[in-house]
């Protein structure tokens, strides 16, 4: 017990640290007046469609809780509500830092002219968010664990209303239920987030750049400020929600293996209590390793003097957090793992004794380093794919689909090479224990990289603050090189959270299996059965209906978005900068269609593992799993990278650095058409699908031992 309050201890000064910032922030000057009313706006609308949302989750939540208290086991509601008010709280405390450093930001390019003070201020308002994601993560879980007095493998329980059969593991139900709600309220947020800002941003770029020719962001565009709200809504609160809930989903996931791996080889003499007691606690403190590690690479940023190169000062904090998690967790591996090697008492599959954790963690780290160095390569602007696009506007808008569709297809290749070889050396060296382990590695050190993430919203509404509220060019250049970082820090961001996603649907995975598999016997998911082959197929059919929902209803919400502010740009004096547009009624209207269009995406998830189950059982349910997995990655990657590359290659149109084009120009136009296939790309799909697979793992462990006990047809 005293090493759960050691950790909880530490969690509790990272919040310290955490509400440090967010009052620093807050004390920082907004700005001229100007700067001052359009940041209370943005920050209105904010909260206003929070609070709209969460009417609609919080029912969502009490009913499902509801239903886990009276028939699945009777605690595992109120873990389930944890979950939900974890995830919640990231995502408000994430999108008020946000909306309070983006003007803050503008006026520190405004004041100082100076890239490296700007950049200290925007990392400073995501660090908020990002340290939030890990802290609130873990004191859900570690405040579970503590409560329970630890890991129980041998209790049993029921829901208020027992049901003949359905007794389950409290420890276990309690743990996924807590993950179930930290994905229940991550998918609301990003299907939902996701269809405002981009539903805003593509009605903007059509009235802007096409129909009536005004530079981005110009604040004679209604829904310029609806895409200013979209950009913390989705890419900040959402992106909150989603990392946290694959930190939690691995942790959660490692845990569950943990308690199978002792129930099936725990009857060896060798095998004792306190090998199951290192091999749950492992992961907690792993975690507990990379927040120390972001808590050091984010403090040296804040106090180091910046240069003017953003790129190279955000790589290092994720260096520094990512080097030192490696060193404590190699540490922590020794420590916890060594007396157990040295006494025999180590399962077989830890073919390199105490190390073999450490090495997997080891694997999951580098494979989220290395993917967001490819992703890198394939969206940023300073190297060949981006450029080559932007080199082809020039061509049309046929050109430009085509090659940024074969930039996306080409990225997938090498991400998902790393995911399988880091999976196979991972479970070679550490069994199925080894691939959970691998995937928490991956996510230990997430603090850092939402943070950087999160600087890139953060910089795109300071552009866009910057250019509505008439600043000095000077200002706008500083924070348009800040923005084409962000775009590319964002776009590694989300190949971090594809490649955490296929690593935790995989831990999940394996968990469900083991959830359903009568202890003792060996885990089976058999794909000679044509239950799994069937379920497999309607998987990734699944995935690809996902994806079109979600764009059809982004489009649907930007055609009447955009009819709607041409009918306000037609007011007289509005193009004339006379008048100002009605910018709430616009925010009301982003903000229904989002929301109508929320529910029926974010229940398909839910309903899928427990339909086929019930229908089907468990088997089916794997092959579902299985199937959507491997459709939804390499889909996810193409999306968010062809996306990326779509954004920058217009951006380097607009910076001039092709001779004699421009913004304006033939070329500039087509990049503007890719720019808008991209937008539902990158931000609406891609993000989503992570989500979708991993809400569906989530799911079919938490009620696999009623699947496996009253399918219909088996």
């Amino acid at each position: 017990m005293t090493v759960w309050y050691a950790i909880l201890f530490l969690i509790v000064l990272a919040l310290c640290y955490i509400f440090f910032n967010f009052k620093r922030i807050r004390q920082m000057k907004e700005g001229t007046e100007e700067m001052a009313d359009m940041a209370g706006i943005i920050r209105s609308g904010a909260n206003t469609f929070m609070k709209t949302e969460y009417r609609s989750i919080v029912a969502v939540l009490a009913v499902v809780a509801v239903i886990f208290t009276l028939f699945v086991e009777k605690t595992s509601g109120l873990s389930f509500l944890l979950g939900g008010a974890m995830s919640s709280a990231v995502c408000v405390l994430g999108m008020k830092s946000a909306t309070y450093a983006n003007v803050r930001t503008a006026n520190k390019a405004r004041e100082s002219l100076s890239i490296g003070e700007t950049v200290k201020v925007a990392l400073c308002g995501g660090s908020i968010s990002g340290l939030a994601v890990q802290a609130f993560g873990m004191l859900g879980l570690i405040l579970i664990l503590i409560i329970q007095k630890g890991v129980d493998h041998t209790s049993v329980s029921t829901g208020l209303i027992p049901l003949s059969g359905l007794a389950c593991n409290p420890t276990v139900m309690r743990v996924s239920t807590y993950s179930l709600g930290c994905s229940i309220v991550a998918m609301f947020n990003r299907v939902a987030g996701g269809n405002y800002t981009k539903a805003a941003d593509i009605s903007s770029d059509i009235l802007g750049k096409i129909r009536h020719d005004l530079p981005e962001d110009d604040s004679r565009v209604p829904n310029t400020i609806a895409d200013f709200i979209g950009d913390n809504v989705n890419d900040i609160a959402g992106n909150c929600s989603d990392l946290l809930e694959s930190f939690v989903a691995t942790m959660s996931a490692s845990i569950m293996i943990a308690v199978t791996l002792y129930q099936t080889h725990g009857h060896r003499a060798e095998i004792t209590d306190a090998t199951f007691s290192a091999t749950t606690t492992f992961p907690l403190i792993l975690a507990a390793c990379g927040l120390i590690g972001c808590l050091i690479g984010l403090g040296l940023a804040n106090v180091k003097k910046m240069g003017d190169n953003p790129s190279r000062e955000l790589d290092l904090s994720t260096w520094i957090s990512a080097g030192i998690t490696v060193v404590l967790g190699g540490f922590a591996s020794y420590k916890i793992f060594g007396p157990l090697a040295a006494a025999g008492s180590l399962y077989d599959d830890f073919l390199l004794g105490w190390a073999s954790p450490w090495v997997s963690a080891v694997m999951g780290i580098v494979s989220g380093v290395a993917i967001g160095v490819i992703t890198e390569y394939y969206t940023s602007t300073d190297y060949k794919p981006t450029r080559t696009l932007a080199e082809i506007c020039d061509e049309g808008e046929a050109f430009v689909v085509t090659k940024g569709d074969a930039i996306g297809s080409r990225s997938c290749l090498l991400p998902v090479l790393l995911i399988a070889v880091s999976l196979l050396i991972s479970g070679k060296v550490c069994g199925t224990y080894g691939i959970a382990i691998s995937a928490l590695g991956m996510l230990a050190f997430v603090g850092a990289t939402v943070s950087i993430d999160a600087f890139g919203p953060i910089a795109d509404n300071a552009g866009g603050l910057a250019e509505s509220c008439h600043l000095d060019p000077e200002v706008r250049k500083i924070t348009d090189k800040l923005d084409a970082v962000g775009n590319t820090t964002a776009a590694i961001g989300k190949g971090f959270a594809i490649g955490s996603a296929a690593f935790a649907t995989v831990s999940l995975i394996v968990a469900y299996v083991g959830n359903y598999t009568e202890i003792g016997t060996e885990l089976s998911l058999n794909f000679a059965s044509f239950f799994v082959v069937a379920g497999g197929i309607l998987g990734g059919a699944l995935v690809e209906y996902f994806c079109a929902m979600l764009t059809d209803n982004t489009i649907d919400s930007a055609k009447i978005m955009a009819d709607e502010g041409d009918k306000m740009m037609s007011i007289p004096g509005v193009l004339e900068g006379t008048v100002r547009p009605d910018y709430n009624k616009m925010i009301r209207l982003a903000a229904q269609e989002a929301i109508r269009k929320m529910v029926v995406p974010s229940v398909l998830a839910l309903l899928i593992p427990v339909v086929g189950g019930l229908l089907f059982g468990v088997q089916f349910v794997g092959g579902i799993l299985v199937g959507a997995t491997i459709v939804a990655i390499p889909r996810a990657i193409f999306m968010g990278n062809s996306g990326g590359a779509f954004d920058n290659a217009k951006k380097y149109i607009e910076g001039e650095n092709i001779p004699g084009e421009g913004k304006g120009t033939p070329a500039h136009k087509a990049a503007v058409t890719g720019d808008t296939i991209g937008d539902t790309r990158k931000d609406v799909v891609g993000v989503a699908l992570d989500i979708f697979i991993k809400m569906m793992s989530t799911v079919a462990n938490t009620l696999a031992p009623i699947l496996k006990s009253i399918a219909l047809i088996k």
